[in-house]
């Protein structure tokens, strides 16, 4: 009876490719620059430049990190799966709960944002002039992705597969057409020299920065669903952190090189620099690369008409990958008894988590109002004024976003570090450089300095975002606290080890991993190691 029920129990469909694998990740990070590219130049300003190399360095490590991690372990928890099981539940917990809120925030922000690329287009959707328009059509579209991810995955990464490959072509011509007829190198160097920010705004930047690089996650929590993964995630992640890279620095060197700037003081008193294609307008953050690719000669006659729209479709696509990462998430971390069972039921026709998409959409909304209150309702408006220094509705979703990203990547590092020397039996078909040999429990295994700098990076980035950001210091922490007493609670209510881990057969568990993965050659290499090192044990034990 029991291996029936289980047989019965419907599963997640394997139905994305290598290029669906790709879509999923850049439709994410790829997504990013359009709107991290506006709120760090208007920090870092002269430094925007340094401020993405930090941030892109910190996700190159993070980008090796996750490859390696969801080639070895691909199933659908993600960073989650990968610091529970090497740190321990609680550690487990805290990291998918962080993810969950990066995810979240990731589809009320980059609806939000898809709404402002729009309004470059129609003027009626403009935030500060028809606010409630504005509002109205971002929760629609949320409702309309979450009732999308319901169908299907199949039907989601169809939809990102195309915008990508527009998305990227586009990309590569404003930056092709930019350097070659708009970029002046000694305008660059005198924007650095003249408009170097202070060490608050440069650190603020750089947390921000952190936001164009988000994303790779997208990758491992589709890893359950997709064909091969420990062959087909490596080249996917590495082409896509490639990718990003070239483009993050890229925009951020034109951006400085294109036009000249001068400083301006926002509405809340503080000192700011600014394009002068970019005016002291709030609205225009969350278009930047519409209004530079408008800039570029010959090339930004045609880009200013179709550029808000591939904008606006890559980062509607990008708020459809957080709905289905918060599903998966959710999903696997009820499958470890580490949220409530109900998280992990699969609809029997479409074969998708849908009441944890269901759920976690609607936490999207509530995150979505708070954000735009201000602008909804006036009066609360000066109570964001006078206790949060001014910050706006995009602010508030960027300052909670960096700071779940920051959280998660810093534990998905140790988690790495963790099982590096708890399970060396594991293939590794993927290995991060730079290694050292090292024994541990009898077994060798390879220390990753890799996990090392990233963590320092990325634990930086953290610190940042808790000095710089009023919004992220205050709601960031609560909800990890709120989170962790829930879960206090429910492991207590099913007599589950509080702040210990509940025992589980690593080695069950890896070998059914590798054999639900189709990776049967990986699997038998695992069960070699297995004996081989049954055996080293028995003869020293003799």
């Amino acid at each position: 009876m029991p291996a029936d029920s289980k047989s019965s129990q419907p599963e997640l469909r394997r139905s994305v490719t290598p290029w669906g694998s790709f879509s999923w990740g850049y439709s994410d990070v790829g997504a990013d620059i359009f709107v991290g590219l506006g709120l760090v130049l208007a920090w870092a300003a002269g430094a925007s430049n340094v401020a993405f190399l930090f941030a892109g360095v910190v996700y190159v490590c993070i980008g090796l990190a996750y490859t390696e991690l969801a080639a070895t372990y691909p199933v659908a928890g993600g960073g989650q799966y990968f610091v529970m099981r090497g740190l321990g539940d609680i550690f487990g917990f805290i990291a998918g709960w962080a993810v969950l809120l990066d995810f979240t925030i990731d589809v009320s922000l980059f609806a939000w944002t898809s709404v402002d690329y729009s309004s470059q287009l129609l003027p009626a959707l403009v935030n500060s002039v028809h606010p409630w328009l504005h509002f109205g059509v971002v929760l629609g579209l949320v409702i309309g992705l979450c009732l999308l991810n319901v169908i299907g995955v199949r039907e989601s990464t169809t939809f990102n597969g195309v915008v990508s490959a527009l998305d990227v072509i586009s990309e590569t011509c404003i930056l092709c057409f930019g350097f070659l007829f708009a970029f002046r190198p000694h305008l660059l160097v005198h924007t650095m020299q003249m408009h170097w920010p202070s060490p608050y705004e440069l650190m603020l930047g750089t947390s921000l920065a952190i936001i164009s690089f988000v994303g790779l996650e997208s990758i491992s929590q589709a890893a359950q669903e997709t064909q091969r993964p420990a062959s087909i995630i490596p080249r996917t992640s590495v082409s896509l952190i490639l990718t990003i890279l070239i483009f993050a620095l890229a925009y951020s060197n034109l951006a400085l090189g294109l036009q000249p700037w001068h400083p301006i003081t926002d509405a809340a008193g503080h000192h700011l620099q600014f394009w002068q294609i970019f005016p002291n307008n709030p609205d225009n953050q969350g278009k930047a690369v519409a209004l530079l690719a408008a800039q570029v000669p010959y090339y930004g006659a045609f880009a200013a008409l179709y550029v808000p729209v591939l904008g606006a479709i890559l980062l509607l696509i990008s708020s459809n990958s957080g709905v289905f990462g918060s599903s998966r998430i959710a999903y696997a971390m009820s499958t470890s008894n580490l949220l409530p069972s109900i998280f992990k039921r699969v609809h029997r026709k479409f074969r998708t988590p849908m009441i944890s998409i269901v759920f976690f959409s609607v936490i999207a909304v509530v995150e979505l109002l708070f954000a735009a209150a201000p602008a909804l309702f006036p009066a609360v408006s000066s109570l964001y004024t006078r206790f949060f220094h001014g910050e706006n509705g995009l602010d508030f979703l960027a300052d909670l976003y960096a700071f779940g990203a920051a959280t998660s990547y810093s534990l998905v590092f140790l988690g790495l570090i963790g099982l590096r020397l708890t399970d060396p039996l594991s293939p590794r078909k993927f290995k991060i450089p730079l290694n050292v040999p090292m024994r541990f429990r009898g077994e060798r295994v390879e220390f990753p300095i890799v996990a090392v700098i990233g963590f320092i990076g990325i634990f930086s980035i953290l610190m940042f975002t808790l000095f710089t950001h009023p919004l992220g210091r205050i709601f960031g922490p609560s909800w990890l606290l709120l989170g962790l007493l829930f879960y206090l609670v429910y492991r207590r209510y099913r007599r589950l080890p509080v702040l210990g881990s509940q025992p589980r057969n690593w080695r069950i568990a890896q070998t059914e991993i590798l054999r639900r993965a189709g990776e049967l050659e990986l699997m038998d290499e695992y069960l070699a190691n297995v004996k081989a090192s049954d055996a080293r044990r028995a003869g020293q034990g003799t």
